[in-house]
């Protein structure tokens, strides 16, 4: 249901005593959404936001995202949001409003590389995923280890298969992934879960100068779980310039207690991809036939992507290929030459090695 720009005002005020409203404005109404939202102004200049779930799924994930949005309050280097009320809905469950988090949402596609918002940003995904993954299971989140999120996804891609709105190639391309175990060899993550930029707040102390950026908040937390880290760059790879990339995953890597695993960057390539079968799943469950077009012309056109990219080998951050990346030996070095100070003065002198070699002697 569409909630009017004045009942979620209501919903505000009934929510957080003193709350007064003067103004409000709604976020448009789009089809799938899962919350009614709307930004409220009270007497004393406080703005707040109000969310009320469309959907018991919804209000259940919001529920289970606040408690955990109580246990990481205190240790996460950013913000988090953090109600302050909530009011029962005539459709059941509850509306929650938090304050205002000042901040502007990330245009990836423009993130700079270098020092400034991409690394901070690196800095901040690694502070999220060095978190014990035991709060996540106490707020009741989903957790998966490596083998049972790869079969998880091997079997969203045969559900996806059936519709048949799926090309043939493409699922050739997934399946192939999701069945290379090698690709799957990662450390059981806390993960934000549908990292975009618009879950992102930053705030610049110089506007004209990204290096003054930094990573104030992240929200939309409805989809937190233990599992796999690559699922926190899929928006990053598929947008981001690849320098800005390289920038946010040294500085991950900086922070990481432990190391981040060679595959991570093909799996979030891949996590990419994969979140359109997600949506077109969700516009064929509500019967939207329009958005279920538009699905799948987008997934033709990257059919037709994939197939005409050509593979820059050896440069992960611009690869199309979702082949598990070669780790390189690091080369031996030649065993070091002891010498005996005994022997130090029987040592020949380069020349006469020169000579010997080239018979010149």
């Amino acid at each position: 249901m569409d909630r009017s720009p004045s009942l979620l005002a209501a919903l505000a005020s009934a929510a957080v005593p003193g709350l007064d409203p003067v103004s409000v404005e709604a976020l448009p109404s789009l089809p799938g959404q899962s919350f009614d939202v709307a930004f409220v102004e009270d007497q004393e200049h406080r703005r707040w936001v109000v969310r009320a779930p469309r959907t018991e799924v919804a209000g259940a994930e919001m529920d289970r995202a606040v408690v955990l949005l109580g246990l990481l309050a205190r240790r996460l280097p950013f913000a988090v949001p953090a109600p302050r009320g909530f009011v029962g809905l005539e459709t059941g469950g509850r509306a929650a409003v938090y304050p205002y988090l000042p901040g502007h949402p990330l245009e990836l596609a423009s993130l700079p590389h270098g020092p400034g918002l991409a690394a901070d940003l690196g800095r901040a995904i690694g502070a999220l995923h060095n978190t014990d993954p035991a709060l996540f299971e106490e707020a009741g989140l989903p957790a998966y280890d490596a083998d049972a999120y790869r079969t998880r996804r091997l079997a969203e891609l045969d559900r996806a298969a059936e519709t048949g709105r799926v090309p043939t190639a493409l699922l050739t391309r997934w399946e192939g992934a999701l069945e290379d175990v090698a690709l799957w060899r990662f450390a059981a993550t806390a993960t934000h879960g549908d990292l975009t930029g618009e879950e992102v707040l930053a705030v610049f102390d110089d506007p004209r100068d990204a290096s003054t950026g930094r990573v104030k908040a992240l929200t939309g937390w409805e989809d937190a779980k233990v599992a796999d880290p690559a699922d926190d760059f899929a928006a990053l790879v598929a947008e981001a310039p690849a320098a800005a990339v390289e920038t946010v995953l040294e500085a991950y890597a900086h922070v990481r207690v432990e190391r981040p695993d060679p595959n991570l960057l093909v799996r979030a390539r891949l996590s990419a991809e994969l979140r359109m079968l997600s949506r077109l799943m969700d516009a064929l469950a509500r019967k939207d036939v329009p958005a279920v077009e538009v699905l799948s012309t987008q997934l033709r056109r990257l059919d037709d992507a994939v197939h005409a990219a050509e593979d820059l080998g050896d440069d992960d951050y611009r690869r199309t290929s979702l082949a598990p990346v070669t780790v390189r030996p690091r080369p031996t070095p030649p065993p070091a030459l002891v010498v005996d100070d005994d022997d130090e003065d029987e040592l020949p002198e380069v020349g006469d090695v020169t000579e010997r070699r080239t018979g010149l002697g």
